[in-house]
């Protein structure tokens, strides 16, 4: 099967630089624009292009100026109508935004421009359900995407992430970037993180657990085997997320499979030095401290080929597509042999996590964020800039000033995506305080920023 980077070649450079060329200088309004750009860029991407609305709503799966019944909470109604609707696919919201994009008020004109897509996808009838990703097109220049992949009514938020989900006219030269596109408008589950998490956590689970029962067997004691597993998931992990230099791990086991007598030393060098931060022999590369003591007292397990090649073989798998949430769901089912024949088969997907994080911690959040946001945007209206620094920044105190306890919180899987979501909307806050101008506060907000020990657990093993 090819992969993406070989699919995408067939779309040819010259079309893709013409189709820039064409859009890059355009003016004029949205209403004159947005139809043909979208169209274009269907073609473009060898896409289907929308369909022909017809009298019935139900049956505009796929058009232009999908019409759709706001209720307001007074008990009115509105009407509204979808810029481009994808049933099952997508919401796209277009607008022609005049200002410049490192302005702030272009960030706020394609923000109003998500809420008012918000707004239709929870106008549409229950029965087509919400769709996964909701679109913002700056016409010709910037489509932003968002994603919410539990359908449940939960905050649609930057997809991949917030550095990189807007998408540039340039941008589309990335093949990565087209094949991005072409999932949105053909296949948008496929993009779903979960989806990859929940297949590599049966393979991860089984390796990692053929590697415990075969150190078991060996007369290792569980809790070193434990620490010693613990401190292996979290070097592949920072390895795959360049934390270490990328790929450097996976070819010293490589290189210790042949000499193996020579992997204790070798992975405790490693394994100090991540203690301490500084130039690792076993890498051969300048590395970063990791706090937190998970590197301290280090005392590896000597390990035979064979072992090694379980190592090596769950190296090889993407750690950056794996989710941190369930890592300790990996640990404790590769260690329990009461707990083995679970492995891949039972562990709370993060569809069903974010179900119960979502309502009770997220969402309202973020319904006081917006109202934050109106606030500071009114204040720096009425030329009230020190007062609307204010409003966010007081928010911003109580973000880092909650604290969440999960009762019986297992291997912490709902604590780490709470932090997670909570990370993401203060993200969201300090770049709202940076087009305040805050400056010099933000230098002095520094050591006042939500961490793990706002997170609490208990759990009786």
């Amino acid at each position: 099967m090819p992969s993406a980077q070989q699919t995408a070649t067939a779309i040819s450079q010259a079309d893709v630089d013409a189709f820039i060329g064409r859009w890059q200088n355009t003016g004029g309004k949205e209403r004159a624009n947005y139809q043909l750009f979208l169209t274009e860029l269907c073609q473009l991407l060898d896409l289907p292009g929308p369909e022909p609305a017809t009298e019935n709503d139900t049956d505009d799966a796929y058009v232009f100026e999908r019409r759709v019944d706001i209720r307001h909470p007074d008990g009115t109604e509105s009407r509204g109508y979808i810029d481009l609707y994808k049933r099952g696919h997508f919401v796209l919201e277009a607008k022609r935004v005049s200002e410049h994009h490192a302005s702030s008020r272009w960030d706020k004109a394609m923000l109003r421009a998500a809420a008012q897509a918000d707004t239709y996808i929870r106008a549409l009838p229950a029965s087509e359900g919400r769709p996964p990703f909701l679109l913002t097109c700056d016409v010709g220049k910037t489509i932003e995407v968002y994603a919410e992949f539990t359908r449940s009514g939960a905050t649609y938020v930057p997809f991949p992430d917030p550095r990189s989900h807007r998408i540039h006219l340039e941008d589309l030269r990335d093949p990565a970037i087209q094949q991005r596109l072409k999932g949105i408008w053909t296949n948008p589950d496929q993009l779903d993180p979960s989806k990859y998490a929940a297949r590599v956590t049966r393979e991860l689970s089984k390796t990692l657990a053929d590697l415990a029962r075969a150190l078991e067997k060996d007369g290792y004691e569980v809790e070193r085997v434990a620490h010693f597993i613990k401190r292996c998931l979290f070097t592949m992990f920072a390895e795959d997320v360049d934390l270490l230099p990328r790929g450097q791990f996976t070819e010293l086991l490589v290189k210790l499979k042949a000499t193996p007598e020579h992997f204790p030393d070798a992975i405790r060098s490693l394994w100090e030095t991540m203690n301490t931060g500084g130039y690792s022999g076993a890498l051969n590369s300048q590395i970063l401290r990791f706090n937190g003591n998970l590197f301290q007292n280090i005392n590896p397990i000597p390990l035979k080929p064979d072992q090694i090649q379980l190592l090596i073989d769950a190296a090889r798998h993407d750690w950056s597509q794996v989710e941190p949430a369930i890592f300790g769901t990996l640990l404790e089912r590769a260690l329990d042999p009461s707990e083995r024949h679970k492995l891949g088969a039972h562990y709370t997907p993060r569809a069903y996590v974010e179900r119960l994080v979502m309502p009770t911690v997220i969402d309202p959040l973020r319904d006081e964020w917006k109202t934050v946001q109106a606030a500071a945007a009114a204040l720096e209206a009425q030329g009230k800039p020190d007062k609307a620094l204010e409003e966010v920044s007081q928010f911003h105190r109580k973000l880092c000033e909650i604290r969440i306890l999960d009762p019986a919180c297992g291997s912490a899987n709902f604590l780490y995506v709470t932090l997670e979501h909570m990370k993401r909307l203060e993200g969201e806050v300090l770049n709202t305080l940076t087009d305040l101008g805050a400056g010099q506060n933000l230098l002095e907000m520094q050591g006042n920023t939500i961490d793990p020990h706002q997170f609490l657990g208990i759990e009786i093993n």
